[in-house]
């Protein structure tokens, strides 16, 4: 079974590079090499968002939390079962 784990954070105004980079620098090195870690992937998009989606055989590794202040709201998580995959 393949579980995808979505990370989503909105930025505090202007300072969306900084998230990116704390999830660059903090995020992905805490989740790179676990157990049961097939792939990752980070994007962002408009409205200062930044988008950590990991794939994983059995159970995600939670990805921390970044530092309030770059925030503009709370972290938004979800996990998704593979159903079908072509």
């Amino acid at each position: 079974m393949t579980v995808a784990a979505m990370w989503e954070a909105r930025a505090a105004a202007g300072r969306g590079p900084e998230l990116a980079a704390w999830v660059r620098e903090f995020a992905l090195p805490a989740v790179r090499g676990a157990a049961g870690l097939e792939r990752l992937e980070l994007l962002s998009a408009t409205g200062e968002r930044v988008l950590l989606i990991t794939w994983w055989t059995g159970e995600p590794v939670p990805v921390a939390e970044p530092p309030a202040d770059l925030l503009g709201r709370p972290v938004h998580r979800w996990s998704f079962t593979s159903e079908h995959v072509e």
